[in-house]
């Protein structure tokens, strides 16, 4: 029997020391992917504000692709956790085979047409003057398709067997790659904006080669890839589904509702609002960091107690990911706030962008009151998505990004007059109020599943 490995030996200890170990790689590794999706903005804030804005439209549907893996992802992470909570190693290593196989089977669907109608696509999204430079930049970011799905699935992997390490490793090459590339391609090379669409592409796959590395040459991972003896399994493809389709549905609803706060931009404030807010959001990404990897985490920690029906370490794991995240929340909007003059400039440096300035220090101001309500409503949501909720996680998003976001940002804007600023403030009011749903959800079903134990 192999041994027990220490992110397995983590994943199934002390739910707290858990999520502060699995918690802190994730950390180092988020910031610095979104480190170089602010460096692609950067630089491509050099080239103009329709550079910025067009990259801004393909986000949407880009934030959709990487959904989708980070959302099959979701699923993979439950389903190795849960049966390594129960004891099943063999079972763990099924679905690893099985996700690195849906990688390859969802890209062959996906990249084609997203490459031709990409122009299209873009367009019908509003790009209006920025639809070229949107188009190239899509092309070829979509071209990348199976290495965005593949990285997203192979982390889940390492993830639901506690090796945070690793993917904080996998990802770090892959974002100071992206970094070195980015001015290189764009400027050097003379590439503009096609160039930093090639950088992303060529980081992720330079990482695919060293994840194919750790799990077929070194093969020192807890959980072990078999394709020799790979036999197609429904059961399990369900089991992945059964989170990752609602999970992934949760990405393509903050696409959707990206597309609806673009429009109420363009409608009361026109391209200009749009770039601010590609901009300014990015910021956010980079901010919320630490939220995400606690409630990666936690995905992972509810996943190994829901399988070995340890319910308790669920209630811990909730209340103690929350706690730690609010702190941070509060501490994030009191550095967001000096430091947004200084940040704006980042976004304001050429002659063609620094009128963004203004618009980009009241939207970081605005975003300080929201910081405080993401952990609340996404470690909620992880938990759901730990335990093998999907469809409860999904419920809760849609009912805080197209009910009470969508809605607050149209009325704040257009029936209150309040324009671009609006947008920024609906932003804030529907996430306190996704944020108080969800968590008094989860409080429910945890306090459900732990007295059905006793």
């Amino acid at each position: 029997m192999q041994k027990r490995t220490e992110g397995v030996e983590l994943l199934t200890g002390d739910p707290r020391r858990a999520i502060i170990r699995l918690s802190g790689p994730m950390v180092v590794a988020m910031l610095l992917l979104s480190a170089y999706n602010l460096a692609d903005a950067i630089w491509v804030a050099g080239l103009g504000y329709e550079a910025l804005a067009a990259v801004g439209f393909v986000g949407p549907v880009f934030m959709v692709l990487i959904g989708l893996g980070i959302g099959l992802g979701a699923g993979v992470t439950s389903a190795i956790a849960r049966r390594i909570g129960a004891g099943d190693k063999s079972g763990a290593d099924r679905v690893a085979t099985h996700a690195i196989v849906l990688s390859i089977a969802v890209s062959a669907v996906l990249t084609v047409p997203l490459v031709l109608l990409a122009g299209p696509i873009v367009t019908l999204l509003g790009a209006g003057p920025a639809a070229p430079p949107a188009t190239v930049y899509g092309q070829i970011i979509f071209g990348g398709t199976i290495f965005v799905i593949f990285t997203n699935l192979a982390y889940a992997v390492l993830r639901g067997e506690g090796d945070t390490k690793r993917t904080m490793y996998a990802m770090a090459a892959s974002s100071v790659l992206n970094i070195v590339l980015d001015p290189i391609l764009i400027y050097w090379a003379g590439w503009g904006i096609a160039g930093a669409a090639w950088a992303t592409v060529i980081s992720i796959a330079a990482v695919s080669v060293l994840i194919l590395y750790w799990f077929l040459v070194r093969a020192d991972t807890y959980v072990r890839l078999s394709f020799s003896r790979f036999s197609l399994d429904r059961s399990i493809i369900a089991d992945i589904f059964r989170v990752g389709i609602p999970a992934s549905l949760e990405f393509a609803l903050m696409s959707v509702l990206v597309i609806i706060l673009n429009g109420i931009l363009v409608l009361v404030s026109g391209t200009n609002a749009v770039a601010v807010y590609a901009a300014g959001w990015r910021v956010v990404t980079f901010a919320i960091i630490p939220f995400i990897a606690i409630g990666t985490s936690v995905v992972s920690v509810s996943g190994a107690a829901y399988g070995a029906r340890q319910f308790d370490k669920i209630r811990i794991a909730h209340r103690f990911g929350v706690g730690i995240g609010i702190v941070i929340g509060i501490v994030t909007s009191a550095l967001t706030w000096v430091l947004a003059p200084a940040i704006s400039l980042l976004f304001s440096y050429s002659e063609e962008s620094a009128h963004l300035a203004p618009s980009i220090v009241i939207f970081l101001r605005i975003m300080c009151l929201f910081y405080p309500f993401v952990p609340p409503g996404l470690i909620s949501g992880s938990v759901f998505q730990g335990t093998g909720k999907g469809m409860t996680s999904l419920f809760l998003n849609l009912l805080r990004q197209l009910v009470f976001i969508a809605i607050c940002a149209w009325v704040f804007a257009i029936p209150l007059g309040m324009n671009e600023i609006g947008v920024w403030w609906g932003i804030v009011a529907g996430d306190i109020l996704g944020g108080i749903v969800a968590y008094g959800w989860a409080r429910l079903y945890i306090g459900r599943i732990c007295a059905s134990a006793g």
